[in-house]
């Protein structure tokens, strides 16, 4: 065995960087669709007759089954059963099915006009797509999370996995920067931004089945099968010893409560930038596409400190803490300059580097191998109940309910005028609220030793 894993392909650095480009590529396609109808909620309004709690309904969708049928529990325990492979391929063609479906939702004219228990059957349809592409991407993120633990183990770990999250957020900001205009280049077309986002999946299925090629390889150089060995293999009491661990708990509630103030806001932000900053609506993505722009070249820089320095605790602290002062300055009314919208965008860039660059990376030092998919699918669970479910539909609420002041009109027609004051003040509390679980989980780790603080160990 010793033999085996002195040639195993991990080994080679250029094997390494190769599987996790490619890895990372299937993430960056599945993360432009996640948030490619964020600069369209206007035309969704003007077109389609949508409103904001409809929309916050759409989004909220995302988390449906992750949530409510525990698919990215189940997802992670298959994947500690049945390996990377099959788990990554069939999350890719969920992907790939959701995205369609949403797409032929916006596009067709089969469901005008219909309603269901109070709500259009247009955005029931959309929202189902949405909801089986969720499935697919958040499987594939705890597949590519274990699969870089795989490969990095002893080597460039942190950085590895800021690299993904980084390269992944590319799809972001071209889904944010790039959807209005694709829209306006097919003379506002709502589907035209999503079909795109269906040939880019279909890219990314095709690059997922070449990475398997390269791990069925490195389990021949390791000597291994398909699933973990039987000393290795996952048991269902397992999910016992994870929860028995405080400190796993504070990454879990932290990890959602961070979340929650930023991937609902990247769903509103364009709205954001048109109602306060005054940015016209065909730009409106351009400031928010900054974000994961500016979030890229931090977390590779971050994942590199914690590599060699260490310091995850502190970091993620200092990335909650941001974020608290970037939503306070969001929600002050008179700061409505759209160079302060600019300033902040950067600033909360560097939270949306700091946090995930050194949290992906603690989980290992806790949590044994074997246990890492599902360990990773119940924090990516929580984060789906509350960032990508609870708090999108209650700021589409909020919105309707509270904070509409009146009407715009543009040239694809009319829509609600809104304050945004109410939404960024919750923002806020949940980022004081993650600051509260970083001094937790800092506290935690300097009671029992996980090594947060410490540089990667090889």
């Amino acid at each position: 065995m010793t033999e085996a894993l002195s040639k195993s392909l991990r080994h080679s650095a250029a094997a390494r960087w190769i599987s996790l480009a490619i890895v990372s590529f299937s993430m960056l396609c599945g993360y432009y669709v996640a948030d490619v109808a964020s600069p369209l909620k206007p035309l969704l309004e003007q077109q389609l007759k949508w409103t904001s709690a409809e929309y916050g309904f759409f989004t909220g969708a995302y988390a449906w089954f992750n949530v409510a049928m525990f698919m990215l529990i189940i997802g992670g325990i298959l994947l500690d059963k049945l390996g990377a492979r099959l788990t990554g391929i069939l999350a890719c063609i969920l992907m790939v099915a959701g995205c369609t479906l949403k797409w032929w939702a916006v596009t067709t004219h089969v469901l005008d006009g219909g309603m269901f228990f109070g709500t259009k059957t247009q955005v029931w349809v959309a929202a189902l797509g949405y909801a089986v592409f969720g499935v697919g991407i958040e499987i594939v993120g705890v597949t590519a999370t274990k699969v870089i633990a795989r490969w990095f183990k002893g080597y460039e770990i942190a950085l590895a996995m800021g690299l993904q999250v980084g390269t992944a957020r590319i799809g972001t900001s071209l889904a944010v920067g790039l959807g209005g205009p694709i829209a306006e280049k097919f003379h506002q077309s709502i589907g035209a931004p999503i079909l795109v986002g269906v040939v880019l999946l279909s890219f990314g299925l095709v690059a997922y089945i070449i990475y398997c090629a390269m791990d069925r390889r490195l389990d021949e150089t390791e000597g291994l099968m398909e699933g973990p060995s039987e000393e290795d293999a996952f048991r269902l009491s397992d999910i016992a010893d994870i929860l028995r661990i405080r400190g796993f708990w504070y990454v879990t509630i932290l990890c959602a409560l961070f979340y929650s103030g930023v991937f609902p806001f990247i769903k509103y932000a364009p709205d954001l930038m048109v109602q306060k900053f005054g940015v016209r609506e065909n730009l409106a993505g351009s400031i928010p596409s900054i974000l994961p722009i500016a979030a890229i070249p931090l977390t590779w820089f971050f994942g590199w400190y914690y590599d060699k320095k260490g310091k995850g605790a502190t970091l993620m602290v200092l990335g909650s803490l941001l974020l608290v002062a970037v939503h306070f300055v969001f929600a002050v009314p008179f700061l409505n300059s759209w160079v302060v919208a600019l300033v902040a965008t950067i600033f909360l860039g560097f939270a949306f580097a700091l946090v995930p660059s050194a949290m992906w990376p603690s989980i290992p030092r806790f949590i044994p191998h074997r246990q890492l998919g599902t360990a990773y699918g119940l924090i990516f669970w929580t984060q789906n109940l509350l960032a990508l479910w609870v708090v999108p539909y209650l700021i589409g609420w909020v919105l309707d309910k509270y904070c509409i002041v009146g009407t715009r009109v543009s040239q694809a027609g009319t829509s609600p005028a809104y304050n945004y004051g109410l939404p960024m003040a919750i923002f806020t509390v949940l980022g004081v609220l993650a600051v509260v679980f970083g001094l937790l989980l800092k506290a935690e780790d300097k009671a029992k030793g996980f090594g947060l603080e410490l540089p990667s160990r090889g």
